[in-house]
């Protein structure tokens, strides 16, 4: 008997980000609103890392409803209707619920039911690993618009009393819709993982040991001096191993939108690759804080908003965090 030969899908040559939306905690909370509990001050917060105030949601509102607000706003500027987006992809550590998926819900919100949908978590790099899978799955034929959003809402999971990282994160969601296109507009990614080194950033215990009464609610902590090296150090090589993947160099670059995990980090990667002066760098940590996987999103929103004349220019994004994981790459801003 004669095997049939397999059809297999074939999509667009090239992708490219067509709009980026945002949604931010309601709630700015300073630096004294929070200083007592860890027994610091504002001026300690702003020149260790840059941040003034930090924006969070209130008590009702979730993850999903941030992210639903920002892929609203994407879905319109991108002039993408809803039934158009056939995959839907969220970056998240901070869904309540392990199941449904929050990118089933928003699919449906945002009118792209029955969309393929799922959550996927890479901690800070999420976002750029999430633009990665939508590159791929539209150049492969398994999609043909897809809905990148990086959503958090990390004010669940802090401890108010924790030096460590307490004071940097913030709430907030960035949408992007990523679809085919005629010239390339998403490069090569540049991506990887460091389980050895897993215990330097995460939760500092189990669902399963909260309920056994063996440990307080799980919040996120870190190792403050170790995660810097590892972010000043080894990220910068994975960004210029992105320009070079691309085929450019950072002269080329309009903007350069690192994970706004610290303005010391941001300052000390943007010497390594030797940005000159053209190139604009995304500082939104100073106003909204460390949202992990929505913080390239929301930095690149807030950018061409103050900077309209950035569009269609290159921007390096790169994300690092949790895992550890990281993940860089170019893209052509809308």
């Amino acid at each position: 008997m004669t095997t049939p030969t397999l059809k297999q899908a074939a999509g667009a040559q090239y992708t490219r980000v067509l709009g980026y939306g945002a949604a931010r905690g309601t709630l700015v909370v300073r630096n004294d609103d929070i200083v007592e509990p860890i027994n610091s001050s504002d001026e300690w917060i702003r020149q260790r890392t840059g941040v003034i105030t930090r924006t969070r949601a209130p008590k009702g509102v979730l993850a999903v409803d941030l992210a639903t607000d920002a892929a609203r706003e994407a879905i319109e500027v991108s002039g993408v209707s809803p039934e158009q987006i056939d995959a839907v992809i969220i970056a998240t550590i901070s869904n309540v619920q392990q199941t449904p998926s929050m990118a089933a819900v928003v699919a449906d919100r945002v009118g792209a039911n029955p969309a393929a949908a799922y959550d996927m978590n890479a901690a800070c790099a999420g976002f750029a690993y999430a633009t990665a899978q939508a590159d791929a799955l539209i150049r492969a034929g398994a999609a043909h618009y897809a809905l990148v959003i990086g959503a958090e809402k990390l004010s669940d999971l802090i401890d108010p009393t924790d030096r460590s990282i307490s004071f940097l994160l913030g709430d907030g969601a960035g949408a992007a819709v990523v679809g085919p296109s005629d010239t390339p507009g998403i490069g090569p990614v540049s991506w990887g993982s460091d389980g050895s080194k897993a215990g330097l950033v995460g939760m500092d215990g189990t669902l399963v040991d909260f309920r056994d009464g063996e440990t307080t609610w799980p919040v996120i902590r870190q190792e403050g001096p170790s995660v810097f090296r590892w972010a000043v150090w080894d990220m910068a090589k994975v960004a210029k191993r992105a320009l070079e993947e691309s085929g450019i160099t950072s002269a080329d670059l309009g903007a350069f939108v690192p994970h706004q995990a610290n303005m010391r980090i941001i300052d000390e990667l943007a010497k390594q690759l030797k940005l000159p002066q053209s190139v604009v760098i995304a500082r939104d940590i100073e106003t909204t804080g460390n949202t992990s996987a929505a913080s390239i999103p929301l930095a690149t929103h807030r950018l061409l908003k103050e900077h309209p004349e950035l569009s269609g220019t290159l921007s390096l994004q790169i994300g690092f965090g949790a895992g550890l994981v990281f993940g860089a790459q170019v893209v052509v801003l809308p």
